[in-house]
């Protein structure tokens, strides 16, 4: 049997995954987790199969808690089911060890087959982002900007270019407005712009903002 920990902040996607794994014979939803911290303390506490992770939550993000939850428990397979598409985080989450990377718009049948698959020991990727791995894996190709941005910086950089202010910013991550303020100047300089108008085009761009 595979014991599963769902963690997303929103209500509708557990209840959802629960309904599409709720027949089937070897795998089940031990429990769930409605943030970051919450997600972490669970992992850690419990003695799961597969961690299904969202990664935009409120507080403690999804790569954050990703990579704290493989500090303590290398070995636990942890699948990426997010809202984002595959250009804004799934190389970046499969970097920081996830097992496999899905959106929500994936078919049922296809989060059941990775979710069999990672815990097995298997890593679960589309061949779309098979071939996005595979130009990472090229030396010789040249990193985007964004690209060596930290997973913080990477987040904040997304939202930023999104619109939302500093204090937005602060409000959504519980970080502080000096903390954000800080994320932006670094990520200014390492992005070589000075206007968060600069940041929004360039993410435009290169396809990092939802459609």
């Amino acid at each position: 049997m595979i014991r599963i920990l769902v963690a997303d902040d929103h209500i509708v996607v557990r209840e959802g995954v629960k309904q599409i794994l709720s027949n089937l014979e070897d795998i089940v939803v031990e429990d769930e987790a409605g943030d970051g911290q919450e997600a972490l303390e669970k992992a850690l506490r419990g003695d799961f199969d597969v961690i299904l992770l969202d990664i935009s939550m409120p507080g403690r993000g999804g790569l954050e808690t990703l990579e704290d939850i493989l500090k303590h428990k290398p070995r636990l397979p942890v699948l990426i089911l997010s809202m984002h598409p595959e250009e804004q985080y799934a190389v970046r989450a499969l970097r920081s060890g996830a097992s496999g990377y899905l959106t929500k718009a994936s078919a049922p049948q296809e989060l059941i087959g990775a979710i069999r698959k990672v815990a097995r020991g298997g890593k679960y990727v589309t061949a779309s982002l098979a071939e996005k791995l595979a130009f990472e894996l090229d030396s010789s190709s040249t990193k985007l900007r964004h690209e060596t941005l930290s997973n913080r910086e990477h987040q904040v950089m997304l939202m930023l270019a999104s619109g939302k202010s500093v204090g937005e910013i602060a409000g959504e991550l519980c970080l502080s407005v000096k903390t954000v303020s800080t994320y932006r100047t670094r990520i200014m300089e390492k992005m070589g712009m000075t206007k968060n108008a600069e940041l929004t085009l360039y993410a435009v761009n290169n396809h990092l903002l939802d459609s």
